[in-house]
């Protein structure tokens, strides 16, 4: 298990020294750069944001085997976590997806019409699949986390129900990736082809570092919530 290496008194380019991939943790967090030689405390209380709820989600960011301490779970705030995931989605709908189904485009123009519509159909069918996800959680999750934080009770749901129906979103890219390495034929520029395998890889890792923090941050804090 690992128990996590930052600390407020730590500078913030240390922590993005540690593991650079945080810079997209920092934006969806609306931390911008230009922080100097600012610590995590500072940057946290200068922009609103709870230290726990910070370090939970650099921590499940930056360890693919952490578990949050009883501690930092009990610190943090149920919202600010909803808040990060409810941002991480719009930046893959906004900003991830439309590049890479540009660049998909792109990689297969020299391909013949058949093969563009079946990597084009296998692309749009998994876009539908995470839209489904996140409107889910947008619609009902969120919403049932933020009563919670009110006071409120929801009668018929609870986050075991979010447990039980919580699908991994990343699988089908695998297959994409197959597609893309395996098939499809060489006059397709390698540049673009490689570009999209690397976008392929970012989208597939960032979004299990999503569901981890789901898994083992938001549901956990709803489940101390619901006890009470």
């Amino acid at each position: 298990m690992s128990t996590g290496k930052f600390s407020g008194s730590m500078k913030l380019a240390e922590l993005i020294g540690m593991n650079w991939k945080l810079l997209s943790v920092l934006s969806r967090l609306n931390i911008g750069l230009a922080f100097g030689e600012r610590t995590i405390s500072d940057v946290c209380r200068m922009q609103g944001i709870n230290l726990d709820s910070f370090f939970l989600i650099c921590n499940a960011y930056t360890y693919d085997d952490y578990v949050p301490s009883s501690e930092l779970l009990s610190g943090a705030e149920p919202l600010a976590i909803v808040e990060y995931l409810h941002n991480s989605h719009s930046f893959y709908l906004d900003k991830e997806f439309p590049a890479l189904e540009s660049n998909i485009k792109a990689m297969t123009e020299p391909c013949e019409p058949v093969q563009q519509k079946i990597v084009g159909r296998f692309f749009g069918d998994y876009k539908t699949q995470v839209q489904k996800h996140f409107a889910y959680e947008e619609k009902v999750v969120f919403p049932y986390v933020r009563s919670l934080v009110a006071g409120e009770t929801s009668q018929g749901y609870s986050i075991e129900k979010f447990e039980e129906n919580h699908s991994n979103i990343d699988e089908t890219l695998n297959d994409l990736k197959n597609i893309v390495m395996k098939y499809i034929p060489d006059t397709c520029d390698m540049v673009l082809r490689n570009e999209v395998l690397y976008g392929i890889f970012r989208l597939e890792e960032d979004l299990k570092k999503h569901t981890l923090i789901e898994d083992r941050v938001l549901i956990p804090m709803v489940n101390r919530m619901e006890e009470k």
